[in-house]
């Protein structure tokens, strides 16, 4: 087992990376909080693993309840979270207890956001079953749920007591999600880690097939780049954790107003990150081989590089919802080369508009 931890001044935490299910409850119990554990999971997941990790971590002591939260990106809501804390309620949980997220990434933002703050803040513990949320979405600390005009607008930034990762888990995920978090992982090779990049392109039969050993090393490079730009700006004021919504700007975009329902989050991100790679192009600071290199690769794994039969003008205004944007400015993820990205609010808008 891979451990990483991050390190920050307040609340630093590991992240297990191939750890066996059943071994959950004894690393809990390790760090000596709450006898209640509330698992909020979805029912294919908890079909496939909960009953394990409860197994687990009641062989460990722990008092465990759960919570089944409907699967899809609409479900990450006010509403459902407002269900979450009246569970919370009726399982007597209190300020040392522990919310367990036992799936992907919308199962983590939403137990996450309601973990911070049910009570102003109870024990969180993230147990992430997509390849996107194992590389991505359960490092960090964003919590968040979605408003009907935009994604991510109501959240907070709260770390978790522990992250725990299991590669086996992967195994059964639709292609699909594969997919969605490969995307993720290019993204990673591509802001800071020109070798990863590489690896991806060198190695693309290997982790299509789920290899073990190539699994374990994608996953465990990309938690490390995020663990240490997290630790540099945690809550995302100095600009350096920025630089991991590569992508994302057009990527949300293409969500609100497809509704969650066309793309998922993946291939959203792929999308966008190939949209500011054009925009970097058209601005004469990123090579065409470049962008020739990032849309192969991603069109390799099985993602899309661009959509069909959106209206530019709803695109635009979703942009303009973005939390990335300042005053009247959108800002942007852009690369200089493969490895290397910058955070700007210079882009000319005719510039967005015609990639678009």
């Amino acid at each position: 087992m891979n451990i990483i931890t991050v390190r920050l001044d307040k609340r630093s935490y590991p992240v297990y990376i191939g750890g066996e299910i059943d071994n959950i409850g004894k690393i809990a119990s390790d760090f000596n909080r709450g006898e209640k554990v509330l698992i909020i999971s979805n029912g294919k997941v908890y079909g496939l693993y909960g009953e394990k990790v409860k197994n687990s971590l009641e062989s460990s002591g722990f008092d465990v309840s759960l919570a089944k939260v409907p699967q899809g990106e609409r479900y990450k809501s006010l509403s459902q979270a407002l269900k979450l804390y009246n569970y919370c309620i009726q399982h007597n949980l209190d300020r040392y207890s522990i919310i367990l997220a036992l799936g992907g990434g919308v199962i983590g933002d939403l137990a996450g956001f309601v973990a911070s703050t049910y009570l102003r803040g109870i024990n969180f513990v993230s147990f992430p079953t997509t390849l996107l949320a194992q590389v991505d979405a359960s490092i960090g600390g964003k919590t968040a749920v979605n408003l009907p005009k935009g994604k991510n607008l109501v959240g907070s930034f709260y770390q978790p007591m522990f992250v725990y990762m299991n590669q086996e888990v992967l195994k059964t995920l639709p292609s699909r999600e594969v997919k969605g978090g490969l995307a993720e992982v290019v993204k990673y090779g591509l802001i800071k880690d020109k070798e990863l990049f590489l690896y991806l392109e060198k190695n693309l039969s290997c982790i299509k097939r789920l290899d073990e050993d190539s699994l374990q090393f994608i996953i465990s490079r990309s938690a490390k780049i995020k663990a240490r730009v997290v630790e540099k700006d945690e809550r995302e004021e100095k600009g350096e954790r920025q630089i991991l919504n590569f992508g994302h700007t057009i990527g949300h975009a293409i969500e609100v107003v497809t509704e969650y329902k066309r793309y998922t989050h993946g291939e959203a991100v792929s999308v966008g990150m190939v949209a500011a790679g054009e925009i970097a192009v058209k601005m004469r600071i990123f090579p065409h081989n470049a962008l020739f290199r990032l849309k192969k690769l991603l069109e390799d794994f099985g993602l899309p590089t661009e959509v069909k039969g959106l209206d530019k003008n709803r695109l635009w205004s979703a942009l303009y919802r973005d939390k990335k944007r300042k005053g009247e400015r959108i800002h942007f993820v852009l690369p200089k080369d493969i490895g290397e990205v910058f955070l700007t609010g210079d882009v000319p808008p005719r510039i967005v508009k015609s990639v678009l």
